[in-house]
């Protein structure tokens, strides 16, 4: 709007009511997040009676003391790290890999290859088929059973093909080619240097979903030196597994006071790391995804 024009009436209550919109999904969003914080901090007994609203009562650093002095939340939490950042990067390898051929329109068949590639979207083994794969490939109860299944997400491939193919002008790899430069090298010199946003983006995607990744692990994994954050978050969550945080010789109802601050204490831990990360690759987000969007 130009400077001195005045808003008419409907312009003026349609700009209160999505500001107003605007204000009240930023609280809805953003009360759990507080209200977990102000939990992790408060005496377990007054969050059990519903007295945490907002900020932390009974102040106490008791729930935290209990989770960093556990041998196996660090275990699973060096598990977790391990996962997230070799996950990651195989999926990002293999990924970029599979974009750029899909991308360059001198690929012959190359829209059957995409074709077959989004039908997976649609269509898959299932999880039996997958199982019976796993084990015959003598994954089963190792870290490559989390990481290898799901090495490239189909939609993540789709994105990263379609940025490569509307930001990459076709000229610049008819120059490389004059100048004797590979397919290879393409990629490498021309491509990747391109690509910062697209790449900023599927390392959130990919590192996000390896992070809070539980089900692969709770299918493939046995042996608990394995196991993930996210598996020991849900044993507090569902299971109420206090006993591992060495809570044998105390009453249930100390338990369920131990349970109830430990899991917001969890929480904040293992949600912390992606948090103080985002803000880093948010500026890459937004333009990655217009970008990189599926179009037509």
């Amino acid at each position: 709007m130009r400077k001195g024009m005045r808003l008419s009436r409907g312009d003026f209550v349609f700009d209160i009511v999505i500001n107003a919109l605007g204000v009240l999904i930023i609280v809805v969003m953003l009360y759990p997040l507080l209200f977990v914080l102000s939990a992790s901090f408060s005496d377990p007994d007054m969050v059990l009676r519903g007295d945490v609203v907002l900020l932390p009562r009974g102040l106490t650093l008791a729930p935290y003391k209990m989770v960093f002095d556990n041998a196996a939340i660090w275990q699973s939490y060096r598990n977790t790290i391990f996962y997230t950042l070799v996950g990651t990067l195989i999926n990002i390898s293999l990924t970029i890999l599979a974009a750029y051929p899909l991308s360059r329109k001198d690929m012959p068949c190359r829209r059957v290859f995409t074709l077959v590639i989004v039908f997976t979207m649609y269509f898959n083994g299932g999880l039996i088929p997958t199982y019976l794969l796993v084990r015959d490939l003598r994954m089963y109860n190792t870290v490559w059973a989390v990481m290898i299944p799901a090495a490239i997400s189909t939609y993540n491939l789709i994105v990263a093909r379609t940025f490569f193919e509307s930001s990459i002008p076709n000229e610049l790899y008819e120059s490389a080619k004059l100048d004797g430069c590979s397919n290879i090298g393409m990629l490498f010199r021309i491509v990747l240097p391109l690509s910062s946003a697209i790449v900023a983006v599927l390392v959130l995607y990919y590192g996000v979903a390896h992070w809070n990744s539980y089900f692969s692990a709770l299918v493939y994994l046995r042996n608990e030196r394995l196991f993930p954050l996210q598996i020991v978050l849900r044993d507090i969550l569902i299971l109420g597994q206090t006993e591992q945080l060495g809570s044998n010789d105390v009453g249930m109802g100390e338990k369920i006071k131990m349970a109830e601050g430990i899991k917001y204490s969890v929480i904040v831990v293992s949600s912390a790391p992606i948090l103080l990360l985002y803000p880093f690759l948010q500026k890459y987000f937004v333009k990655g995804v217009m970008i990189g969007a599926i179009k037509g």
